[in-house]
């Protein structure tokens, strides 16, 4: 498993994967109409060039045999009210394709985009996690994230049992 930084020139192959893997695990999360307004605003052309284009931003494949099996995002500069924003980043997105899921590899992606955090002097790297997803709660509090607070999130088109969000975070320092 590798992690490799996406630049512009990826920008095809990364919307697709980025679309592919949201759909997949939260298509259902959304009313009608409403997956493919977010999948528009997260991952769309100019989204999607504007965060390439982004130096405070960083998408990484996740590859496994130079194919790439999903992708990270991280806001290296989040505008965050909870944490110093020039000592934290936002873990925004992960997800690999299912079919790669449980086989260790998220877990290994995840621990380099730490040490990486780590290394450009972070102190906090935090997400959100929809309350929901047990599974993604209890994968990030294995590699040592807790549970700062949480919020409802408030976006149009998203179904309300779904609109519970947990803000989890893990100490670099």
């Amino acid at each position: 498993m590798n992690l490799e930084r996406a630049s512009l020139e990826d920008f095809s192959k990364l919307q697709r994967i980025c679309i592919d893997c949201y759909s997949n695990y939260f298509g259902h999360c959304w009313m009608d109409g409403g997956l493919n307004w977010y999948l528009d605003v997260q991952f769309g052309d100019d989204k999607l060039r504007s965060d390439l284009n982004n130096g405070e931003v960083d998408y990484y494949f996740i590859t496994l045999k130079n194919s790439a099996i999903g992708f990270i995002k991280v806001n290296n500069n989040p505008n965050s009210h909870m944490f110093s924003a020039d000592k934290c980043a936002e873990l925004e997105k992960m997800y690999v394709y299912p079919e790669y899921k449980g086989m260790g590899l998220g877990r290994k992606a995840l621990e380099q985009v730490i040490q990486i955090t780590k290394s450009r002097g972070k102190e906090v790297l935090f997400l959100e996690v929809l309350g929901a997803n047990l599974k993604g709660i209890r994968f990030y509090e294995k590699l040592g994230f807790c549970l700062h607070s949480i919020k409802r999130l408030e976006v149009p088109y998203f179904k309300d049992e779904y609109r519970d969000l947990r803000i989890m975070n893990i100490e670099l320092v």
